[in-house]
Formats: C-alpha cells, sequence, structure tokens
C-alpha cells in the first residue's frame, strides 16, 4: 500500500456541484436560487431554525425531563458490594480505598441487593428501609445516617404539613371552646331574669297577702262598735 494509490471506496464520495455554469446543467443563471428574495442574496441566511416569524418545532414540542448536575457527585452501593470491603466499618474512605466509588464522592446510599454477611458498622451513608433491616439482621449496626437533600427536603414538608394541621385543629378548638362561653353569657343573664321573676312575684303578692290580713282586721273594727253598741243600748222589761 502506497500513500499515492489510497483512494476511497467507490460510490461514497460524490463530486462537488458546480452551479452558475450555464443553463445546460440546470443550474446556471441563478445557481438553483430562484429570482429574488431573501433567500436569494449573499448572506441572506437568517439563523437556525428559523421558521419566518411563526413558531419554531424546536419551541413547539415538549421538553421532559432534566440532566442532573449533583449525579456525579452522588453513588449507590448494594448490600453485596459490601462484602469486598476489608474492614466491617463502612464510611466514604473506606468506599474509595476498595474503589467502590469514585474519588469525587460526596453522598453514597446503601441499596438492598444481594445478602449480608459481614457484621458491618455503617458511618454517615444513607440506607434505604429494606438495607437498614438486613444489616440490623446479620449483626452490624448504624451510627450515623446521612440524610440526602431529597430526603432533608421531604422531612422539612412533611413537618410543615404536620405543624399546619396542628395549627388547624387547635383553631378549631379555640373556636368551639369560645361558643360555650357565649352561649353561657348568653344564658346567664336569662338565668338572673328567671331568678328575679319569682322576686318580683314575691313582691307583688306580699301587698296582696297584706291586704288580705288589713281586711279582717277593718271588719273587726268595724265589728266591735256595733258590739258595743248592742251593749250601751237599754233593753225594753215588759211589765
Amino acid at each position: 500500500m502506497k500513500l499515492n494509490t489510497i483512494k476511497p471506496a467507490e460510490g461514497s464520495t460524490k463530486p462537488a456541484r458546480r452551479v452558475g455554469r450555464g443553463n445546460g446543467s440546470g443550474f446556471g443563471k441563478t445557481a438553483g436560487r430562484g429570482i429574488k428574495g431573501q433567500k436569494s442574496r449573499t448572506g441572506g441566511f437568517h439563523k437556525v431554525g428559523f421558521e419566518g416569524g411563526q413558531m419554531p418545532i424546536q419551541r413547539r414540542l415538549p421538553k421532559r425531563g432534566f440532566r442532573s448536575l449533583t449525579k456525579k457527585f452522588n453513588a449507590k452501593i448494594r448490600t453485596s458490594e459490601l462484602g469486598k470491603l476489608d474492614s466491617e466499618i463502612v464510611d466514604l474512605l473506606s468506599l474509595k480505598a476498595a474503589n467502590l466509588v469514585s474519588e469525587i464522592t460526596l453522598n453514597a446510599k446503601i441499596y438492598l441487593s444481594g445478602e449480608v454477611k459481614k457484621k458491618f458498622t455503617i458511618q454517615g451513608i444513607s440506607l434505604t428501609e429494606g438495607a437498614r433491616k438486613a444489616i440490623e439482621a446479620a449483626g452490624g449496626k448504624i451510627i450515623q445516617v446521612k440524610e440526602t437533600n431529597f430526603e432533608l427536603a421531604n422531612k422539612a414538608a412533611s413537618e410543615k404539613s404536620a405543624a399546619k394541621k396542628v395549627a388547624v385543629k387547635e383553631a378549631k378548638a379555640k373556636k368551639s371552646g369560645a361558643k360555650p362561653a357565649a352561649k353561657e353569657a348568653k344564658e346567664k343573664p336569662a338565668a338572673k331574669e328567671a331568678k328575679e321573676k319569682p322576686a318580683a312575684k314575691e313582691a307583688k303578692e306580699k301587698p296582696a297577702a297584706k291586704e288580705a290580713k288589713e281586711k279582717p282586721a277593718a271588719k273587726e273594727a268595724k265589728e266591735k262598735p256595733a258590739a258595743k253598741e248592742a251593749k250601751t243600748k237599754p233593753v225594753d222589761k215588759k211589765d
């Protein structure tokens, strides 16, 4: 093989089209650009994706998903991979020493996938519930769990919703407690009136009783003079 004998395979390349070289080729006078208009001019190109002012296709189509900028700093570890560790303490340093995670890893999480055959001590690494149960069942222990940003956000959101529910319950309890007090306040004057009414009745009845007592006394006073008159009148004796 020599450099001067190397050539591309047949059909892989085509000669460049020579435009503006006579009407016999079909690309003569206007060189395939047509007559007048922006696209026929030199420098008439606007920009990629421009569709004359209408909404271009790259903006009409919906977008789905995103690319995480922190993905390269997070690592996932299976429970079966923990057997590759020489030490029983599992932290970021031991995982990096065993080449289970990259050197730039900042967060790691252990998932349940495979058996746990040693007693491991987990420090500063988050776990799933299944992985926690498997490690504890094998006799291991979890000293310190580092929660991810997502887990912290979920925890904060749940605490906020719980606080809102408690506040709503307290507000309802206050309202329900205020209503009976208001009812009692309304009922108290009514009770006073109910107490006052019998007293007023008694006050009305007392004068009537006095009059009833006075009437017999007046009758006695009237009767006494009549008795005196009867005593003072002379009695006619028959001869």
